[in-house]
Formats: C-alpha cells, structure tokens, sequence
C-alpha cells in the first residue's frame, strides 16, 4: 500500500504577483546600466570633441532670442586667461582630483552652503546637468567629477570651462567675451583684460569687465597676483604647455 509523501516540494516558479516585480527590477537595473554607459562614452567622447552648447545655453538662446558663443581650442587662448581662472575659481586645482577637500572643510567650518565648487565640478555641471541646487543634481555632480578626472586631461578640463563659462547675458565663451568686452580675439588677452574676465564670475550678469566697479578692479587686481603666484611656484603646470 502506498504512503501519502509528506511536505510536498513547493514550485520553484515565480508566483504571477513576483513576476512584474521582477521585470520591474530589471527594467531599473537596466536603465541604471544604460545611463552609465552612456556618460562613460559621452565622457570619453568629449575629452576629444567639443561639447554641443549646454542645457543652460540653449534655455538663455530660447530666452534671449540667441547668444553668442563660439568654440576656440585653449591653444588659441592666452596663457594668462587660463591661469587667471584657475587663481579666480579653483587656486587648487592643479593638486586636487576633482574635490578641494580643504576648501570643502573650511566651508563646513564656517557653517556655508557654497563656496568650495572646483573647476572640475563647475564643467561637469554646466556641461552634463542643470543649474538648480537640488540635492538630485549634487549626487550626480560627486559621480561624475571622478570620471571627468579620469578621462580628462586638466588642460582639457580647463578648455572646457573657458569655453562653456557666462560672461555677460547671453554671452558664453571666452571668444565671445573678449571680443564682447575688449574687441580683441582670446589670445590677444592681456593680464588685466585676463584677471576682469575672470572677476565676472560666477555672477557675469551684475558685473561689467569694460565698465569695472571698483570691488571688479580690486578683484581682478587679486587675481592678477594670484595668477603669477600660481604661475611661480608651479600650480599652472598641469594645464600649461
């Protein structure tokens, strides 16, 4: 006589309501993968090619009616455009991977909220995210400053910026500021000219690099000085020739 088997073995096969949960997962973990992949190559793309105008400068286009803005290779830029940015913005920047760990702790110390942007995460956020401050679009600037390091040359980083950076309304570029405020191309840029451009930022809108107020002057007066600081004791050297 045969015995009724106890506990019989449970189906291994999915239930119908785990299915959906399943592809859903995914489905997630595939659009994550996609997005990867596609910045590492948007990244790797651009560390040889000039980007498209950015996200902010097709808004300001549909706002303004039109910028002004064209690309020019840094070789075509003077020397003392790059360096002036770099005292302006980002005076470390030839020693950091992306974060300025002790501006970042100098800021948290005085209890702020901005203040330690590197040029890295300027360019990463101009370039491939949006303007807001949204805790959103800082999670995705830490992820993706790392790459843009590894990819990127720091002359190349620098290229970028100049290139991407407001000057004025509507104006974007270093080509399209000197000749926007001086009338000369980028490469004919003196150390003054050099040091009231990089005084614009990061608020070009409230202040004139042709007509400078005096807090412009004795900004770019700063900037100057420390232009050639970075210059002496080898702090350009990474994004110099």
């Amino acid at each position: 006589m045969m015995t009724k088997k106890r506990g019989a073995a449970k189906s291994s096969k999915p239930t119908p309501r785990r299915r959906p949960l399943r592809r859903l997962r995914r489905f997630a973990l595939w659009c994550v993968l996609v997005c990867v992949v596609s910045t590492c190559l948007a990244a790797l793309v651009h560390s040889r090619i000039a980007p498209n105008p950015t996200h902010y400068m097709r808004e300001e286009a549909r706002r303004l009616g039109g910028i002004e803005w064209r690309w020019v290779d840094i070789d075509d830029v003077a020397p003392v455009m790059a360096r002036a940015v770099v005292a302006a913005e980002d005076a470390d920047f030839c020693i950091h991977w992306g974060f300025d760990m002790r501006a970042i702790r100098s800021v948290i110390e005085r209890g702020e909220t901005r203040g330690a942007s590197t040029l890295s995460q300027q360019t990463v956020k101009n370039v491939y995210l949006w303007q807001d401050r949204s805790w959103a679009r800082k999670a995705l600037e830490a992820l993706m400053t790392p790459l843009i390091e590894a990819l990127w040359s720091k002359r190349r980083i620098i290229e970028v910026y100049l290139n991407i950076a407001e000057f004025d309304e509507g104006v974007f570029g270093i080509k399209a500021a000197a000749r926007h405020y001086f009338g000369v191309s980028p490469d004919a840029l003196s150390a003054r000219q050099a040091a009231r451009l990089a005084a614009l930022l990061p608020d070009p809108k409230d202040r004139s690099a042709s007509q400078p107020s005096a807090w412009v002057r004795k900004r770019a007066g700063a900037i100057m000085d420390g232009a050639a600081t970075i210059r002496r004791d080898g702090r350009s050297g990474c994004f110099e020739d």
